[in-house]
C-alpha cells in the first residue's frame, strides 16, 4: 500500500483507500482517490493510467479483473484515523455494539474520534466502532 501511496502522489492526489469487490461475476480493484477542492475526471484518468502498466506486470489481485479508479463520494465509509481526521467537520453515522449515533466530528486523534450529537459531546474508541459513514443532510 506505501508503494501505491507513492504512485498515486505522483498525481497530484491522495490515496484514501482500496476494496476489492465482486459484482456480476467479476472482480473489481478500486482505487479511491482525494484532493483538496475535489477529485475530477482528469485525476481519475491520470491515475488510471500511471497504474495500468504497473498492474500489467505486477496485478494487485489474482486472476482476471477490472481497475476502477474514482473519488469515495461526499458519503463514504470510515475505517482508518486517517479517514477520520480528514473528515473533521463533517456529519457521520458510527455505529457500536451498543450505539447508533450520528453527529458532526470535531476531532480525532490515535485513539478515538469525538462528535458532537444531540445529546452533547460523545467520544468513541475506534476499536469499538463496527461500521462509520460520512453523510450529507439535505
Amino acid at each position: 500500500m506505501d508503494n501505491l501511496n507513492q504512485l498515486v502522489k505522483e498525481c497530484d492526489v491522495e490515496l484514501y483507500d482500496t476494496e476489492i469487490v465482486n459484482e456480476n461475476s467479476r472482480t473489481i480493484y478500486r482505487v479511491y482517490i482525494t484532493k483538496k477542492g475535489g477529485v475530477n475526471l482528469d485525476d481519475c484518468e491520470r491515475v488510471s493510467r500511471l497504474l495500468s502498466p504497473i498492474f500489467d506486470v505486477t496485478p494487485p489481485v489474482s486472476g482476471e479483473y477490472t481497475l476502477e479508479v474514482s473519488s469515495p463520494g461526499i458519503e463514504r465509509r470510515l475505517e482508518k484515523q486517517k479517514h477520520y481526521i480528514s473528515s473533521i467537520g463533517e456529519l457521520v453515522r458510527i455505529n457500536t455494539a451498543l450505539l447508533d449515533v450520528r453527529g458532526e466530528i470535531l476531532s480525532a486523534d490515535d485513539n478515538s474520534v469525538t462528535l458532537k450529537t444531540e445529546d452533547g459531546i460523545l467520544t468513541i474508541d475506534y476499536i469499538n466502532i463496527k461500521k462509520a459513514k460520512t453523510y450529507l443532510e439535505w
